[in-house]
């Protein structure tokens, strides 16, 4: 599982025009679920995510969680986290999981979400979505679960 996750001081997300989800202070987590991930992969996301101390406190120093400041979430599904760029100038989609399995480990992301964060906003899966945000930084954080398995440090 995937996740570029952004501070943000509002963001927002259209389908055909109409707002769907917004949010003020937090993150906009733009989320790609590929063919391996279980719901270990979204439990182990969601305990980073919503600990992550990237908010700044009264010193400058980034020490405070979402938690911290209450923050909101705006989480998008966006299965081009996935692509294999490795062969060509076309990405490759066939490490994302299938829609129907995207889509339960996604609803299963929210609610988790939604446990330890007040406001949990969402696009909709699936749909061709506009996404809107301000940067807050701008800090940008890039979280994969498989590196995340992996030990912080080679021994050699």
């Amino acid at each position: 599982m995937r996740a570029l996750i952004q501070r943000v001081t509002e963001g927002s997300v259209t389908v055909g025009g109409e707002t769907v989800g917004a949010i003020g202070q937090g993150f906009v987590i733009l989320l790609g679920v590929t063919e391996s991930d279980t719901d270990a992969e979204v439990h182990m996301l969601v305990d980073k995510i919503t600990k992550l101390r990237i908010f700044a406190d009264e010193n400058g120093k980034t020490n405070l969680s979402l938690a911290d400041v209450n923050g909101e979430l705006l989480v998008i599904s966006q299965f081009t986290l996935c692509a294999d760029c490795r062969k060509g100038t076309r990405p490759s989609f066939t490490h994302a999981a299938p829609p129907d399995e995207a889509n339960r480990l996604y609803e299963l992301f929210l609610a988790e979400c939604r446990k330890n964060v007040p406001k949990v906003a969402c696009g909709i899966f699936g749909a061709d979505m506009a996404v809107r945000l301000c940067n807050d930084g701008p800090f940008t954080i890039w979280l994969d679960t498989d590196e995340m398995k992996q030990p912080r440090h080679a021994h050699t």
